[in-house]
C-alpha cells in the first residue's frame, strides 16, 4: 500500500513538470511571429548628419510622430511594443551598407526604413533582398529605386521623381495647353534625373520641351545660360536647383517675365523658400506645406510639432509621418506579425492614410500613389519666407509615373 502511494506521488510529480516545462516552452518560443510579445524592431537609417542632415532630422521627427499618431501614443501593435534603433548614414553610401549590416546583423531588425539620399538608398538594395527584410525607401525620390533596380523587398511611401515631373507638367499644361517649355538644371545626376522624366511628362499632356540648359553644379554665374533660354522664347522656364547658389536672383535681374517667360518650380522645403523672395506670384507645385494639406491627420502633425519644436513641420517631416503611419497599418492587418512574405503581401496594393490625404502602394513596383498640390507663392506679413497657397489637388491619377520594373524581376 504504501508503495503504491509513493508511485502514484511519482506520477503526479512527473506531470506536473511536465506541465510546467510545456508552458515555458510555449511562452519562451510562440507559434508564430505575431504571437510573441517581443518588441517590433524597426532599423532607421537616415542623414543625420552630412550634405542632408535637415532632411533626415525632419525625416526621423517625423517618422517618432507618425507612430504616436498611428498607435494612439501607445508605441505597440497588437501587444508588442515599437522599437526604432536609427543609425546615420551620413549621406556616404558606403557608411549607409555598412550601418545597414549593423542593424540587421547585430540588432536583428524586423525591417529597415528610409534614408534621405537616393545614393544611399541605392546601396542598400541588394542587403534587401539577400536578407529578405522590407525595405521602406522614405524620402529617396530617384526613379530606378522603384523602377530599374526594384526587387520584391522595395516599397516607397515618398513620391518619385517621374510623379514630380508629371505635376509640373500637369500645372503647365493646367494653365497654357499646348505650351512651349525650356528647363534649368544643374549639370549632375540630381538635375539630369529631375529634366529626364519631364521630358516624357509635358509631351504626354501635350505640351513641347524646347531647350534645356545643364550650368555646372558649382556655377554662380548663370548668365549665358539664361540668354540661352530667352533667345529660344519658351513660355515656361522650369527651373529645377538645389543649394545656396541658386539662380533665381539673376533670373528676376534678366526679366524673363518681360519676354513673356513664365518661371516654374517645385516648392521646395522652407529653408530653400526664405532664398525664393522674388518669385512672389509664382505657380508651381508642391510636394507637402502644412498650410496647403488639409485634413485631420496634417491638423494633428501640425500642432503636436509647433508644440514639440516650436517650428511648422516640412516637406520631409510629412513623409516621415506617412511612411510611419504605412507601417503600422500593415503590422495592424498582420496582428503584429512581422514576417516578411506576409507583410509583402499585406503591402502590396494597401492603403494608407497620411498627412497629405490617402495613399497606396501601386502593386507591380510598390511606389505609393499620391496627390501632389499646384500652388502660387504669396507674401504673407509675419512670415519669413514666400508662402505656398493651394490653387488645386493634384489628383494621385493624374501624376502617376510609367511603371519600369523589368520584366523578369521576380515578384
Amino acid at each position: 500500500m504504501k508503495r503504491k502511494a509513493i508511485s502514484l506521488l511519482l506520477v503526479i510529480m512527473l506531470g506536473i513538470v511536465s506541465l510546467v516545462s510545456g508552458c515555458s516552452s510555449k511562452e519562451s518560443n510562440g507559434d508564430t511571429a505575431g504571437d510573441t510579445k517581443d518588441p517590433i524592431k524597426i532599423g532607421g537609417l537616415t542623414s543625420l548628419s552630412g550634405v542632408l542632415q535637415d532632411y533626415g532630422t525632419q525625416m526621423q521627427r517625423g517618422f517618432m510622430l507618425g507612430l504616436e499618431y498611428a498607435t494612439d501614443g501607445t508605441m505597440e501593435v497588437a501587444g508588442r511594443k515599437i522599437e526604432v534603433i536609427w543609425e546615420d548614414t551620413t549621406t556616404v553610401p558606403d557608411v549607409a551598407r555598412e550601418r545597414a549590416l549593423k542593424l540587421l546583423d547585430e540588432d536583428k531588425v524586423d525591417l529597415l526604413v528610409g534614408p534621405a539620399s537616393s545614393a544611399d538608398a541605392a546601396a542598400l538594395l541588394g542587403l534587401a533582398e539577400e536578407y529578405e527584410k522590407i525595405l521602406m525607401i522614405e524620402p529617396a525620390a530617384a526613379d530606378f529605386l522603384t523602377g530599374a533596380n526594384w526587387n520584391r523587398y522595395i516599397f516607397r511611401t515618398g513620391r518619385n521623381t517621374a510623379q514630380d515631373a508629371n505635376a509640373m507638367a500637369a500645372v503647365i499644361t493646367h494653365k497654357k495647353p499646348g505650351a512651349k517649355v525650356a528647363t534649368l538644371a544643374p549639370d549632375s545626376a540630381f538635375g539630369h534625373a529631375g529634366v529626364a522624366p519631364f521630358v516624357d511628362a509635358i509631351a504626354a499632356k501635350g505640351g513641347e520641351l524646347i531647350a534645356q540648359e545643364f550650368p555646372p553644379a558649382d556655377t554662380t554665374d548663370f548668365t549665358p545660360f539664361i540668354l540661352r533660354i530667352r533667345e529660344e522664347k519658351p513660355d515656361y522656364l522650369f527651373v529645377i536647383w538645389a543649394g545656396a547658389n541658386n539662380p533665381w536672383g539673376q533670373l528676376m535681374e534678366l526679366d524673363l517675365q518681360s519676354e513673356g517667360i513664365e518661371i516654374t518650380t517645385g516648392a521646395p522645403e522652407i529653408a530653400a523658400l526664405k532664398m525664393m523672395t522674388d518669385l512672389v506670384g509664382m505657380h508651381g507645385f508642391t510636394v507637402y506645406y502644412h498650410g496647403v494639406a488639409d485634413n485631420p491627420v496634417n491638423k494633428w502633425l501640425v500642432e503636436k510639432h509647433q508644440e514639440k519644436y516650436n517650428s511648422p513641420p516640412d516637406i520631409f517631416t510629412s513623409g516621415g509621418m506617412a511612411s510611419a503611419m504605412a507601417l503600422v497599418t500593415a503590422l495592424e492587418k498582420t496582428e503584429g506579425d512581422t514576417d516578411t512574405e506576409k507583410l509583402i503581401e499585406t503591402l502590396r496594393g494597401m492603403e494608407f492614410d497620411s498627412p497629405t490625404g490617402k495613399r497606396w502602394f501601386r502593386e507591380e513596383d510598390h511606389q505609393a500613389m499620391q496627390p501632389l498640390f499646384e500652388i502660387k507663392l504669396e507674401e504673407v506679413e509675419g512670415v519669413d519666407h514666400v508662402v505656398p497657397t493651394l490653387i488645386r489637388v493634384i489628383p494621385a491619377e493624374e501624376v502617376a509615373p510609367p511603371i519600369a520594373v523589368p520584366a523578369d524581376a521576380k515578384r
